[in-house]
């Protein structure tokens, strides 16, 4: 069954505990992206992991290996349950972070964000491919580098799997139940949608944390997932 991951979308560790309080009772997948990480610093993955809760801390590392492989050995020892690197900082970067952040979580590989759209990667990033095969080459340096997975648009899921293996994980942001709004996300689909493509995790944020009825915004794509 697709597993669901919720983006803690606040800037202070206040508003975080009482959004899981809110959620009392339910044992959390939560995401942690860089505005809370770099606003709290490493504290907030303890606290939250010492409540039980798993977490993706989110920062798409992307430097050269060396670098990058250091950082890594150091968010392993948070005890993250999955981390993320950007696919375009190559092969050898994404080598040098799995030997970092060795076997104890999963890690995945960033290959082209849900806010960017095919014209912009090619006006802006002068890559000149489609998305789908942007994606797709970033998936299999990203399999032969030994990563766990990658983030990616539920639309890419099917083919990453086909493709790649059955088994790489795919993690698909842009997750927007029928009743929001898209935001800043340019690729999205509903969690009925990812769930029936083979999306393994999704990740849902502001439909859940700016609900007005917070724990039944979370029940309600709970129950979606478990219809499918």
């Amino acid at each position: 069954m697709t597993k669901l991951i919720i983006a803690l979308d606040f800037s202070s560790k206040t508003d975080v505990f009482n959004f899981l309080d809110e959620l009392k009772g339910e044992t959390l997948f939560v995401k942690i992206g860089m505005e809370l990480f770099y606003k709290e610093g490493p504290s907030i993955v303890k606290e939250i992991k010492e409540l039980g809760h798993k977490v993706f801390l989110d920062l798409k590392l992307h430097d050269i290996p060396n670098t990058v492989e250091r950082a890594m050995k150091n968010l392993k020892e948070l005890g993250v349950d999955m981390t993320n690197v950007h696919a375009s900082g190559g092969l050898e970067m994404m080598k040098a972070a799995k030997r970092g952040f060795g076997d104890k979580g999963k890690l995945i590989a960033v290959s082209q964000l849900t806010s960017i759209s095919e014209e912009t990667m090619r006006t802006e990033q002068l890559i000149n491919t489609t998305l789908e095969e942007s994606v797709l080459n970033y998936a299999k340096l990203s399999y032969e580098a030994g990563l766990d997975g990658m983030v990616c648009s539920a639309m890419e899921v099917e083919k990453i799997h086909h493709d790649i293996h059955k088994d790489f994980l795919c993690v698909t942001p842009g997750i927007r139940p029928k009743t929001s709004e898209r935001g800043d996300q340019k690729r999205v689909v509903t969690p009925t949608q990812a769930s029936l493509w083979g999306s393994d995790y999704i990740v849902v944020g502001r439909p859940i944390t700016q609900a007005n009825d917070r724990k039944q915004a979370y029940l309600d794509i709970m129950q979606e997932l478990e219809q499918n």
